[in-house]
């Protein structure tokens, strides 16, 4: 329907029911335009702090005509940490005015946009699937998966039913790492040190869970290709020392006891700058929103799949006592 005659039929149906010839607002009126985006799992609380930036967002902003509408809240069936949180985020979700779907088939039938927020890999395969299927451009919170294969299928079904989509850590998007990164402040970059949490979860590859955080920063400095993995493991704490095809080398440290916060070095040919810090999620939503208006990924399905055979290399890694793994070969077996 027109937006004005939608407008003219709502005020005449507030007037018909006794409601007042005023009761759309020109806020009501304003979402009329919106373009509308649902949320599939709410086990994270990724979920509810995109929506309050999105749907929250102030008028000429770079947010502005996009709102979260609907979501699905199933996520983890069997991870208690993400299980437990699934009622309180719901009841967030309700609070910011978002329709609660009983299906994903559902939600899809009322959203130009999907954001895949489910804190578990595990199940975003058969998830993703469905939004291909229906053709909504989407962005894949991490992991993209739980294996190095599962993630590879998922970035071939995206290219079969050619439907955009990107995946990435917020930090990707911090203002310092992308100012170094950017060469305008320390030259091209030569080298990277990043540190992270980096809790394990049994159910998934030892990194995709949470060191994906600091890997991220990492692979957001140096660039894609990384050509072999070494990983030293310890008690408390992991070191990722990967060496890229010109001779650069970068380093992850996986924190697990004692302190833990977000943080880095990036070596530069003209200076050396701080890097890899958490600096909100503001940074990466108006990068998806950015996305979800020209349909360009931001981040590359190849460099996306070298960071996910980066940490899978890792744990090959370490299983073979610190030898030093090849992304190539990596790549190869998961089938890519």
């Amino acid at each position: 329907m027109d937006r004005r005659k939608f407008i003219k039929s709502s005020v005449s149906t507030s007037v018909a029911l006794g409601l007042g010839p005023y009761l759309l607002t020109s806020n009501a009126m304003d979402r009329v335009k919106d373009k509308t985006i649902g949320v599939i799992g709410l086990d994270t609380s990724h979920s509810v702090a995109f929506s309050k930036i999105i749907n929250q967002a102030t008028e000429g902003s770079p947010l502005s005509g996009f709102r979260i509408t609907h979501a699905f809240p199933q996520g983890s069936a069997d991870i208690e940490s993400s299980v437990s949180r699934i009622p309180g985020y719901t009841e967030d979700m309700k609070a910011l005015g978002v329709t609660i779907s009983p299906s994903i088939e559902s939600l899809l039938e009322n959203v130009d946009f999907v954001l895949l927020e489910t804190n578990d890999g595990r199940p975003h395969l058969a998830q993703a699937m469905k939004v291909f299927e229906a053709g909504k451009p989407v962005f894949i919170d991490k992991p993209v998966a739980a294996s190095l294969e599962d993630v590879i299928k998922i970035f071939a079904a995206a290219e079969k039913y050619n439907v955009p989509m990107f995946s990435c850590s917020s930090l990707r998007f911090s203002p310092t790492t992308q100012e170094a990164a950017s060469g305008n402040k320390i030259g091209k970059i030569i080298g990277a040190d990043t540190f992270s949490p980096s809790k394990l979860e049994p159910t998934h590859p030892d990194f995709y869970w949470y060191g994906i955080h600091g890997i991220e920063s990492l692979f957001t400095l140096m660039g894609k290709g990384c050509k072999t993995v070494r990983r030293t493991a310890g008690n408390g704490m992991d070191v990722v020392v990967g060496e890229w095809a010109d001779g650069r080398i970068g380093t992850f440290r996986g924190i697990r006891e004692g302190h833990q916060t977000y943080g880095g070095t990036a070596y530069g040919t003209t200076g050396v700058a701080a890097a890899g810090l958490y600096e909100g999620y503001e940074h990466l939503v108006v990068e998806i929103v950015k996305f979800f208006k020209s349909g360009i990924p931001p981040v590359s399905k190849e460099e996306t799949l070298e960071i996910y055979a980066f940490m899978t290399a890792a744990d090959i890694s370490k299983a073979k006592g610190g030898k030093a793994v090849k992304i190539a070969d990596v790549l190869k077996k998961a089938g890519a």
